[in-house]
C-alpha cells in the first residue's frame, strides 16, 4: 500500500489574494517608463519600482515574498507551501522523498524554506553571501542581474548536495534563466543528477529563454522542469536603462531622518539549543520538528512582550534571515488573535528608489549601515515600506526586529544604525536575537557521499 501523501504541519493557506486597494502598485512605473506586464496572473503578485542598477533599471516587487512589502505572514508562508505542493505533484511522491531544496540568497531564503515545508520532509539549504570562518564552501555561483552577485554554498554536511535525487532550486522570480544555468552547471560538474526542478513565484521567461534552458538541459543530459504560481512576460522599451536612470536621478532624495523617539526593549526567547537559525548551513526534517514544537511557546513569549494595546505590528527580519522571523510572526499573530494585525518583511542590501505614491511599490525607505561585518565591506542597507510616509493608516505602532547573534553588533545600536532608524518610525522597537548557528568542525578526510545532519535536542515545553 503506498504511503500517504505528505501533509506539512502549520497553516494551510490558499493562493495569495490580489494586493489590497484600488491602485496597482506598478502604475507609476508603467506610466513613466513604459514597462508592461503581460499575464493576468502577474498583477496580483507584483508591483514595480526603479533602482540604480546598470543591468536592470526596474525591480519586480513581490507582494507575497515578505521582503520589500510588509505582508500578512500567513500569506507569505502560504505562497511557499503552495509552490512546495506543486513541486511534489510534478516530482511524484517517490522522487520528492529523495529531493534536496536549495534557495537563493537573499530574497528567496525564506521562500525556499517554505517550499521545502510544502514539498515534504526533505533537507533545505540556501546560498549565502556571508562567509563563515571555519566553514569551507562546497560550491558557488554568480547571479548576473543582482545588485550583489556572489553566492556561497556552506552546508554543515558536505554530502548534502552529493546525492543523485532531484535538486529543487527556488527563487522569487525566474526571468532569463542565467542564474539557474550558472547554478546547475557548477553543481552538475560535481554531482550529476537526472532531475532539476526550478520553483519560483513568477516565471517571466521569453520563448527564447525557454529554448535556451531546454538546450542547456539537453547538453548536460538531464531534465530541468519549472513550477510557478504565475506565468507571463515583462515588456521593456529599448531605452529602458537610460530612461530609468533619468527617473531615478530626478526623484532620488535623501531619506528623512525622524527623531528616534520610540522606545527600545530587548525580548529574550527560549530558542531551542542546537536549532539552526535558518538554512545557511542546512535545515533537516529533524530541525523542523523541533521548530514546530517550539513555535507556540516562542509566539506566546513575544505576544506577552507586544502586549494587548498593540494594533499594528511589523516583524522585521534581517537580510538572509527570513524564515525564522516569518514563522515567529505567524506564531505571534496566532498568540495575539484578532486583536492586532501582524505584518512581516525583511531588510535588504538592494538599493531601490522610494516614491510615496500608492501606485508605486516602494513608498518609503529607511537607510542604515550594514551591521553584520559583511565580507564585502561596509555599505548601506535598507528597510522598505516600514515608515508610513504620507499615509498614517500605514503606521506600525510596534516593530519587532529579529536578528541573529552575528548581526547583534555595536553598529546595529549606534546612532544612525537600524535600531535608531526604526525608533524614528514607530512607538516601540522590540529586539529579539536568535543564536547564529556555527557548524561543528569537520573531521579530516574526504566528505561522505551523503549523511544526515545530526539530530538536535527537543524544544522546551
Amino acid at each position: 500500500m503506498p504511503d500517504e501523501p505528505y501533509q506539512p504541519e502549520g497553516p494551510t493557506v490558499p493562493t495569495p489574494p490580489p494586493a489590497a486597494g484600488p491602485v496597482w502598485p506598478g502604475r507609476w512605473v508603467t506610466e513613466r517608463l513604459g514597462i508592461t506586464l503581460r499575464g493576468a496572473e502577474l498583477r496580483p503578485l507584483l508591483g514595480l519600482a526603479l533602482r540604480r542598477n546598470p543591468r536592470r533599471a526596474h525591480l519586480l516587487v513581490s507582494e507575497v515574498l515578505g521582503k520589500h512589502v510588509p505582508q500578512r505572514p500567513a500569506t507569505v508562508l502560504g505562497a511557499g507551501l503552495d509552490l512546495g505542493r506543486r513541486a511534489r505533484a510534478l516530482l511524484g511522491d517517490e522522487q520528492a522523498a529523495r529531493a534536496v531544496v536549495l534557495g537563493y540568497a537573499e530574497t528567496a531564503t525564506g521562500l525556499g524554506h517554505a517550499v521545502a515545508d510544502g514539498l515534504g520532509p526533505v533537507p533545505y539549504l540556501h546560498s549565502t553571501r556571508r562567509p563563515v570562518p571555519g566553514v569551507a564552501p562546497v560550491g558557488g555561483f554568480q547571479e548576473e542581474h543582482s545588485h550583489a552577485t556572489s553566492h556561497l554554498l556552506l552546508p554543515e554536511d558536505p554530502g548534502l548536495l552529493a546525492g543523485d535525487g532531484p535538486l529543487v532550486l527556488v527563487d522569487d522570480e525566474f526571468s532569463t534563466g542565467r542564474t539557474v544555468r550558472n547554478t546547475i552547471a557548477a553543481l552538475h560538474a560535481l554531482h550529476p543528477r537526472d532531475t532539476y526542478l526550478v520553483v519560483a513565484l513568477t516565471d517571466l521567461r521569453s520563448a527564447a529563454h525557454r529554448g535556451e534552458l531546454d538546450a542547456f538541459a539537453a547538453e548536460l543530459g538531464t531534465t530541468i522542469r519549472v513550477a510557478a504560481l504565475a506565468t507571463g512576460t515583462v515588456e521593456l522599451p529599448d531605452d529602458v536603462l537610460e530612461r530609468g536612470r533619468a527617473l531615478v536621478d530626478g526623484h532620488e532624495n535623501d531619506d528623512p531622518r525622524p527623531v528616534a523617539s520610540g522606545s527600545l526593549r530587548r525580548v529574550e526567547v527560549p530558542w531551542p539549543a542546537g536549532l539552526p537559525d535558518g538554512g545557511r548551513h542546512g535545515f533537516t526534517p529533524a530541525h523542523r520538528a523541533v521548530l514546530e514544537q517550539a513555535l507556540p511557546t516562542l509566539g506566546g513569549r513575544l505576544a506577552s512582550a507586544v502586549g494587548a494595546t498593540a494594533r499594528r505590528v511589523l516583524v522585521l527580519g534581517c537580510e538572509e534571515l527570513m524564515y525564522v522571523p516569518l514563522r515567529l510572526a505567524l506564531a505571534l499573530q496566532d498568540a495575539l488573535g484578532n486583536g492586532a494585525e501582524v505584518r512581516f518583511s525583511t531588510t535588504t542590501r538592494s538599493p531601490v528608489l522610494a516614491v510615496d505614491d500608492p501606485g508605486y511599490a516602494i513608498r518609503t525607505r529607511v537607510t542604515f549601515p550594514a551591521h553584520d561585518a559583511p565580507a564585502d565591506g561596509p555599505g548601506p542597507r535598507y528597510a522598505y515600506n516600514v515608515a508610513c510616509g504620507k499615509d498614517p493608516d500605514r503606521r506600525f505602532d510596534t516593530v519587532l526586529l529579529v536578528v541573529d547573534s552575528a548581526a547583534d553588533t555595536p553598529a546595529l545600536h549606534a546612532p544612525g544604525g537600524l535600531v535608531d532608524a526604526l525608533r524614528g518610525t514607530t512607538d516601540r522597537v522590540l529586539l529579539t536575537v536568535v543564536p547564529s548557528h556555527v557548524p561543528a568542525p569537520r573531521p579530516p578526510g574526504p566528505p561522505p557521499a551523503h549523511r544526515s545532519a545530526p539530530s538536535v535536542p527537543s524544544a522546551p515545553r
